[in-house]
């Protein structure tokens, strides 16, 4: 299947993320080029559900034409919740030249910001992508404040650094439901510590199973609609700060230093070491203020008057 995206399209991506020229020159699919596309990706399109709140319909579309004018062609600092941003990432991908599908992933729940509990039905989505050599890599641009900053081989337990003090790796094991137990039915486990002197807990799980376009409608139906589905409950923007990489040569070579979230009328930090909290939003016009000035993200008339009467709504 072809890329939904034209040259023209990549172009326009390309400058929108701000990727610097000497990365894009040669314009071929490699590994380098991959981490920069991940790091500009994180730190552009914030991790947000507001078209499930902020809308009158209430709901997400996932067409790519729409994705992509709603997080390029608009240009209002849009990004999505996860499904939004991983399909237009992979149609981008595939765009330029690289071999990458959709799988499905099972992400726990949470109790008090710590992941807990057994593995549910699909409800996130990454990117694997393979190279000539037979290299597989996870590349998940859609997690919010938890994800890799970078991507990652498909190598069992190889520990990487992420933001701060906390590492990441992939962990090849079976899930505790799971009846058929052979070595080609273990999952990929993505699995976090946020120090040396921590346990490893597990966030998510996934196969190396390619998911389509169909399969990600009715995972987005569910959580578009179904009442245990958190996302319709919670307003959630999350986005990766960067900076040019400390004792880089070139500022072309660029890092993730933090990140910055609001959690329904929440405003968090986190520039690498302690999160802190920087306000919190009493009502819809501090929400719509924080969001222009802590995501640059504006909303139109429309959007703003969507939520009203909606249950994710603050004070009018």
């Amino acid at each position: 299947m072809d890329s939904a995206y034209s040259q023209e399209q990549v172009e326009q991506f390309i400058n929108y993320i701000g990727l610097p020229t000497e990365v894009w020159r040669e314009r071929q699919p490699s590994l380098e080029l991959l981490k920069a596309l991940h790091i500009h990706s994180i730190s552009t399109f914030p991790y947000e559900n507001l078209s499930l709140h902020y809308n009158q319909t209430h709901d997400i579309q996932l067409d790519p034409q729409h994705l992509f004018q709603k997080m390029i062609g608009d240009n209002r600092g849009r990004g999505g919740f996860c499904m939004e941003i991983a399909i237009l990432y992979n149609h981008m991908l595939r765009a330029i030249g690289f071999n990458a599908y959709t799988a499905g992933v099972r992400t726990r729940g949470r109790l008090e910001g710590i992941p807990h509990g057994d593995y549910p039905g699909w409800n996130h989505i990454i990117n694997i992508v393979t190279f000539p050599d037979g290299s597989k890599y996870h590349s998940d641009v859609a997690f919010g404040g938890d994800g890799a900053t970078k991507p990652i081989p498909l190598i069992d337990g190889l520990i990487h650094e992420n933001l701060g003090t906390q590492q990441i790796r992939l962990k090849r094991d079976w899930i505790p439901h799971q009846v058929h137990r052979t070595e080609e039915t273990k999952f990929w486990i993505y699995q976090y510590r946020n120090s040396t002197n921590k346990d490893w807990n597990s966030f998510y799980s996934f196969p190396s199973m390619e998911f389509f376009a169909p399969d990600w409608g009715v995972i987005n139906w569910w959580i578009n609609t179904h009442p245990d589905s958190h996302q319709r409950r919670n307003i959630l923007v999350i986005k990766f700060l960067r900076r040019t990489k400390k004792g880089a040569d070139l500022e072309s070579e660029q890092e993730i230093c933090g990140k910055r979230m609001l959690i329904n009328g929440v405003v968090k930090e986190n520039l690498g070491s302690e999160t802190r909290t920087v306000t919190v939003c009493q009502t819809e016009e501090e929400r719509l203020l924080v969001l222009e000035q802590f995501f640059q993200i504006s909303l139109t008339e429309k959007e703003r008057f969507g939520i009203h009467g909606y249950i994710s709504a603050l004070d009018t």
